[in-house]
């Protein structure tokens, strides 16, 4: 599985164009991918920066016909004529299995502006074996926040380990099981350093006993420090630095055989991650 992670900033770029066209060239010029998971897709606003208000969603999917395209909606408000949303996407060209779509914590925080949050899974079936693909951008302005959800994906990998390990249950319709998978892949835009200790707590044991994820870039690179993948090319939020991350189930650590970030493109404001597992 050939997996790309990229926050889009609803596509516009360094250059001040909103070009999504330009997205999905650069993660083909980066992989020829069979997962691509994006954050800060926007449908019916407007008012951001240099954006039409167009249903990017839509735009997207049209831009890759042969991707399933899953929608994860975490901003949902009224508009002119249309709703506004605003959200993260899973696109894959592999067979896609149950798809689920959590919401993370949205406590009240006074002291800073925030959003609704939301975790995207779906379950991939690679030639290897079905793999849960989860895509996710955790809040920027409330560390309160970052860490309740943190907290929030952490009891959703206890479920699905629990889930994994049960034998699947007779139904039909909405109670349909199969078997749940044990693999699991986190990516997105963590809104966090790489030592911070939030992001690091993904790695713990369960509650469980059960083992959390490991990044897959210090697997690889154990003694290299992540490569920047935001503030790059503007350093209003803070010195060039990374907190877009891929994190793999201990089960997929050995079939890791590349991770990488693409520090080069501007078609953002942070930088697309490329991960192959064999």
């Amino acid at each position: 599985m050939k997996l790309i992670t990229w926050n889009i900033q609803w596509g516009l770029g360094m250059d001040g164009r909103v070009d999504l066209a330009r997205i999905v060239s650069e993660a083909r010029r980066m992989a020829d991918f069979d997962v691509l998971c994006l954050q800060e897709v926007a449908d019916g606003f407007n008012d951001l920066e240099q954006n039409d208000g167009g249903n990017q969603f839509a735009q997207i999917a049209a831009l890759l016909p042969d991707y399933v395209p899953i929608e994860g909606i975490a901003v949902d408000l009224p508009g002119e004529g249309a709703r506004q949303r605003f959200g993260n996407m899973i696109l894959s060209r592999l067979p896609v299995g149950r798809i689920m779509r959590h919401a993370l914590p949205w406590d009240a925080d006074p002291t800073t502006r925030n959003m609704p949050r939301l975790l995207l899974e779906a379950e991939v079936r690679a030639p290897s074996g079905t793999v849960r693909v989860m895509t996710t951008h955790l809040e920027y302005h409330s560390a309160p926040l970052r860490s309740a959800q943190v907290a929030a994906i952490r009891e959703i990998l206890r479920l699905a380990t629990m889930r994994a390990r049960q034998p699947p249950k007779p139904g039909a319709g909405p109670y349909a099981g199969g078997q749940a998978p044990a693999a699991n892949i986190l990516t997105g835009d963590f809104n966090m350093w790489p030592d911070d200790p939030v992001k690091r707590g993904l790695s713990a044991p369960l509650p469980d006993g059960s083992a959390g994820l490991v990044d897959a870039w210090e697997v690889l690179h154990p003694s290299v420090a992540h490569p920047p993948s935001f503030c790059i090319a503007d350093q209003r939020y803070g010195p060039p630095h990374c907190c877009d991350f891929i994190l793999v189930s201990n089960d997929l650590a050995p079939r890791l055989r590349r991770m990488e970030y693409e520090t080069k493109t501007r078609a953002s404001d942070h930088q697309p991650a490329f991960m192959y597992l064999k």
